[in-house]
């Protein structure tokens, strides 16, 4: 069960970030369900820039992009989305665009077969 009150980090990467040899979203995402994270999402976006884009990525027929934007949401409590916040900025040195904002988690439940509570 997580408290009412959250915290949503997003991160913004390049489709083709890498982190030792793999996607940096797939990094970033197993290292967040290593660590427990409640929840995460990756999210690919059609078109886009970031601070290292000296042209505007953008998915098109007559030219498909390999560097599409990538948006990674996590939610959890303050304190491990903050830890972990922390976590990714000693990994991660360039390429990276991290906010965070204050969430109410209305509802937070896993698959009712494994939760012995949910037909109480």
């Amino acid at each position: 069960m997580l408290p009412t009150d959250g915290m949503l980090l997003r991160i913004f990467v390049g489709e083709g970030d890498r982190y030792d040899k793999h996607p940096l979203y797939e990094w970033i995402i197993t290292e967040a369900k290593a660590k427990g994270l409640a929840g995460a999402t990756v999210l690919r976006g059609l078109m886009g820039f970031g601070a290292n884009s000296r042209v505007i990525h953008t998915f098109k027929i007559e030219r498909l992009s390999e560097d599409l934007p990538i948006i990674i949401e996590l939610v959890d409590q303050s304190e491990k989305i903050e830890s972990f916040l922390a976590f990714i900025e000693r990994h991660i040195h360039s390429g990276l665009l991290a906010t965070t904002e204050p969430v109410q988690i209305r509802f937070y439940r896993g698959d009712a077969a494994t939760d012995p509570g949910a037909n109480t």
